[in-house]
């Protein structure tokens, strides 16, 4: 079975790492902020081609926004479409909690454990 192109919805954009670290990038700042190119190139030290070629892939699946300032493409979140992704990884959201209750479970035990061992080592004979 052919793979699906990068462009063809939001899953395929963000499975390259290098797009969530330039959405990532891209969030740090207040909703709706806009951000240069050569800004994303010196935050994500990546070559300027890649970058823009990254962005390209982004904006084609709606994740971002581009407007022109003179020269500068300036670059925005456009987070809504990351919605259905949210949606889908949402209904797995009960296979991670489970887990981490279990384990917040165990780590207290083994706390209550050792914090009553600690107080027979530290307790006084009565010799």
């Amino acid at each position: 079975m052919p793979r699906a192109t990068t462009t063809s919805d939001a899953f395929n954009a963000i499975a390259e790492p290098r797009r969530r670290d330039l959405l990532a990038a891209l969030a740090a700042g207040p909703e709706g902020s806009q951000h240069a190119v050569n800004d994303l190139v010196i935050r994500l030290r990546l070559p300027q081609p890649a970058v823009s070629k990254h962005l390209a892939v982004l904006r084609k699946v709606g994740l971002v926004t581009v407007t022109k300032h003179g020269q500068q493409r300036l670059y925005s979140l456009h987070a809504q479409e990351l919605k259905m992704v949210h949606d889908w990884v949402k209904t797995y959201e009960h296979f991670w909690t489970d887990h981490l209750d279990v384990i917040k479970q165990v780590a207290e035990a083994k706390a209550q454990a050792q914090s009553r061992a600690a107080g027979q080592v530290n307790k006084p004979s009565n010799n």
